[in-house]
C-alpha cells in the first residue's frame, strides 16, 4: 500500500540516528501530556472550551478505563475539537497495518531501550513521510516520548470504540470457514440491522476460522450466536453420552 512504502521510507532513518534529543513540543502536545497525566474527567477539562455548550459537545460518547483508555480518549478528543475524527482514524488504523506489515518498524515501536530522543526524532520522520495530520503526528511524539509506542494497536482499537460509538456504529464479528459471498453478507448485516433496532447501524467485520469446521458464529453488543458445525458436533457428542437427552435432538 502506498502508506507503508511512505513510513518505510522514514523507518529508514531509525539505523541512522544517533543519541538526539527531540525538538520542543508544540502547545498541542503539551496539552495531551497534561491531559494523559490525569483520568478522562481531567482530559475532558483540558479539551473543552470556556462554554458549557461546546463542553457537553465535546464529552465523551463511552467512558474508556485503563492506561489505553485514556490515551485514546485524550485523542478522541483533540480530533473531534478539530473537526478531523474520520482522518485520524484512518491515519491510526494504516499505521498500525504499517507495523505489522515492517518488522524493523515492529521492533522499534516494541524497543524500550531505544532513548526517548531517538524514538521522537524518528516518529516525526515517520509521520512526515506519511503526511499524517498534526493531530495523529503529534499523539503519536506523545506515545514515542511516553514509551508506549509498543501499545499502538490496543489504544486504536479503544478509539475505533470510542469512534464507532459516536457514529452510534455496532460492530458485528462474523466467523466463517471461508468468506461469506456479498450477497449473503448483505442478507446478514439486514437481518442484524432488525435485531439491532433502529438508532444504531451495523459494521461487519469478517473472520475466517478453520477449526468451526462450517456454519458461522456471530458476536454483537455482548451476544454470541454459536452456529458452527463444531459446536453442534460437541453438543451431538454430549446428547449422545447421555440418552436422557436423545428426545432433545
Amino acid at each position: 500500500m502506498a502508506l507503508t512504502g511512505r513510513i518505510r521510507s522514514g523507518i529508514s532513518v531509525v539505523n541512522k540516528l544517533g543519541y538526539l534529543c527531540s525538538d520542543s513540543l508544540s502547545s498541542q502536545r503539551s496539552t495531551l501530556q497534561g491531559a494523559l497525566a490525569g483520568p478522562n474527567s481531567e482530559v475532558s477539562r483540558n479539551y473543552a472550551t470556556t462554554s458549557g455548550q461546546k463542553e457537553r459537545k465535546h464529552k465523551l460518547p463511552l467512558a474508556l478505563y485503563g492506561g489505553n483508555g485514556n490515551y485514546a480518549s485524550a485523542l478522541y478528543l483533540a480530533a473531534v475539537k478539530s473537526d478531523a475524527l474520520e482522518k485520524v482514524e484512518s491515519e491510526l488504523l494504516d499505521l498500525v497495518e504499517a507495523v505489522k506489515r515492517s518488522p524493523t518498524f515492529s521492533q522499534f515501536t516494541k524497543d524500550l531501550s531505544v532513548p526517548a530522543g531517538t524514538r521522537v526524532k524518528a516518529i516525526k520522520e515517520i509521520a512526515g513521510q506519511a503526511k499524517f495530520s498534526d493531530i495523529t503526528k503529534n499523539f503519536i511524539v506523545v506515545l514515542a516520548e511516553n514509551g508506549r509506542l509498543r501499545h499502538i494497536d490496543s489504544i486504536t482499537k479503544r478509539f475505533v470504540e470510542l469512534t464507532m460509538a459516536y457514529k452510534g456504529e455496532v460492530k458485528a464479528i462474523v466467523t466463517t470457514v471461508i468468506p461469506i459471498p456479498s450477497e449473503e453478507e448483505k442478507e446478514l448485516k439486514e437481518t442484524l440491522q432488525e435485531i439491532i433496532g433502529q438508532g444504531k447501524k451495523v459494521k461487519l467485520e469478517q473472520k475466517i476460522d478453520p477449526s468451526i469446521l462450517g456454519g458461522l458464529v456471530v458476536e454483537f453488543s455482548q451476544k454470541v450466536f454459536d452456529m458452527s458445525i463444531r459446536t453442534r458436533a460437541r453438543q451431538m457428542e454430549r446428547f449422545l453420552r447421555d440418552p436422557t437427552n436423545l428426545a432433545d435432538l
